[in-house]
């Protein structure tokens, strides 16, 4: 970005003149954490814009002061301190950042995406890393843009005692796997004991809870989920599940998918988290959201998310892509599509030949018809659950030359994923906020920032700063445009960033300024788990 001599950012409505101070040679390592260090210490006064704390109820005109990486001060014409960057907000609403419960990107790109999407923390806890510890130093070694974070993986502690395979922390391994059938077998007492000590260990390192992935294992034993959500309340730590087939999709299931999670937490007491809704639930949304409010009303402690998409995305090799579970659901091979190369699957014989092929590759499923306004009352239904929040379910981005990252920008042609990476919050508040009204700008606040981060409280306490805009609170902050912001990714061309968000700060620095990301931010810092 130009700087004129009076420290005038060329046509970007920021000003601020840095203070001198020595220049220094340094790796880019050093050079990365110095940048952190600076710009953490400048403070930055968000002027006249509509202020939103969905914590403490306020929605007015009001300036917003970030210094040292927190929120200092929200108040009427606050009076700049010296040395301090202005940004004209007028016209814009400003609030907290949004907290991503459940994204897999795990790269620069894809967080990239994300910030024009309004996000400053995305964490992947639905499937989580292992080792976790792993998982948090490599994304600290390649720098984030959002801050991160990563559960305990159920399925990869069940893949290493169950199947010898050794997890690597690597997304693309974890999607490899899913299709290995040796893993999603029941286990014995002495295989169940050694997971879950896996797990537990986990925990300790610093895992923000345990994810598990019950939809590609949905034959194994109730017991062992029971267990999970035993290990999970001892140590205070909450699960996120992606829950097996419900069972007007599967009759044979021993239990059903929605209505296990409900038994658990219920005789558990953990805190339980329901992933994607709308994409496990399908036609059957009603039904599911009124056995989890049952459960929330007998006092359970159940939490929601949703996506406002009709289609999922995952490993062609999972379990419920296979052509029998496909018929099951009212679904077929053609509702298959492979992401790297756009090919829809023409019938079961091709998809069991991809399947074997490369299991791990990815595909899209295509569960409702969104230009159908009977399924997309659905996905809104899902999204207006009381209380439910917003969640991407982002997928990494695929290039021809199989990368999964870059550090260009705009990123290079050719990339491949799910639209959802891009433009599951600004489509949401397009679908709830502007189009039906269905949510006011505090109500979508609460359930793009606040609530994601509280449900987080127990296991990290570092998360209390997040989803807010108290003195002292971690000054992750978004100023969009109300009136314009939008998605614009499609399953066609999925990674064109969203529009309508002008500004996005991580830790109080800025990522995205005037609608333009910044290039050279990585100020993204870990979220980790902390139980007792």
């Amino acid at each position: 970005m130009p700087v004129d001599r009076a420290g005038q950012l060329n046509g970007t409505t920021e000003r601020y003149v840095p203070p001198a101070g020595p220049k220094a040679h340094a790796g880019p390592a050093d050079r990365r954490s110095r940048a952190f260090k600076r710009e953490t210490g400048m403070r930055t006064l968000l002027q006249g814009g509509r202020v939103i704390d969905p914590a403490a109820g306020f929605d007015g005109t009001a300036d917003v002061l970030v210094a040292d990486g927190r929120i200092a001060a929200v108040g009427a014409d606050l009076a700049p301190p010296p040395d301090t960057t202005l940004i004209d907000a007028t016209g814009l609403v400003v609030g907290p950042g949004f907290v991503d419960l459940h994204s897999h990107v795990h790269s620069i790109a894809g967080h990239r995406l994300q910030a024009m999407d309004g996000v400053t923390t995305a964490l992947d806890l639905e499937a989580g890393l292992m080792p976790v510890e792993r998982a948090y130093a490599e994304a600290a070694a390649d720098g984030r843009p959002l801050h991160f974070g990563f559960s305990a993986s159920w399925g990869g502690a069940r893949a290493q005692v169950l199947a010898g395979l050794s997890p690597d922390a690597r997304i693309t391994s974890s999607l490899a796997v899913l299709g290995d059938p040796r893993w999603q077998r029941s286990s014995s007492p002495r295989e169940l004991a050694a997971w879950l000590s896996l797990l537990e260990n986990e925990l300790a390192q610093g895992a923000l809870g345990i994810g598990v992935l019950m939809g590609y294992a949905p034959t194994t034993e109730p017991a062992e989920f029971l267990a999970v959500a035993r290990l999970a309340a001892k140590a205070g730590a909450p699960t996120f599940t992606h829950v097996r087939e419900l069972v007007e999709m599967d009759p044979s299931v021993s239990v059903d998918g929605s209505a296990e999670i409900a038994a658990a937490a219920a005789e558990t007491g953990a805190a339980m988290h329901h992933c994607h809704v709308n994409s496990t639930s399908g036609r059957h949304i009603d039904r599911v959201l009124h056995t989890l409010d049952e459960s929330r009303r007998s006092g359970s402690r159940v939490t929601v998310e949703a996506y406002p998409y009709g289609a999922g995305s995952t490993a062609v090799g999972a379990a419920f892509i296979a052509p029998d579970r496909l018929r099951l659901k009212g679904l077929g091979p053609s509702s298959v599509v492979m992401v790297e190369t756009g090919e829809r699957i023409a019938d079961a014989a091709r998809l069991e030949q991809l399947r074997a092929q490369d299991p791990g590759a990815p595909c899209l499923l295509e569960f409702l018809d969104e230009d159908d306004p009977r399924d997309l009352s659905l996905l809104r239904r899902a999204l207006a659950f009381p209380d439910a929040v917003v969640a991407s379910d982002a997928m990494p981005v695929f290039w021809p030359d199989g990368s999964h990252d870059s550090t260009d920008w705009p990123l290079p042609p050719g990339g491949t994923t799910h639209p959802r990476t891009a433009g599951t919050f600004a489509k949401t508040l397009r679908l709830m906020v502007r189009e039906t009204g269905a949510w006011c700008w505090p109500e979508a606040f609460r359930r793009c920032s606040y609530l994601p981060a509280r449900v987080l409280d127990d296991v990290s306490p570092a998360a209390r700063a997040k989803g807010h805009l108290a003195v002292g609170a971690d000054a992750d902050l978004v100023a969009l445009d109300p009136a314009t912001v939008t998605d614009t990714a499609t399953y066609a061309d999925p990674t064109r960033p969203s529009l309508g968000v002008r500004h996005l700060y991580v830790a109080g620095v800025p990522v995205v300024s005037d609608g333009a990301l910044r290039a050279d931010a990585l100020p993204g810092r870990p979220l980790r788990g902390a139980v007792t």
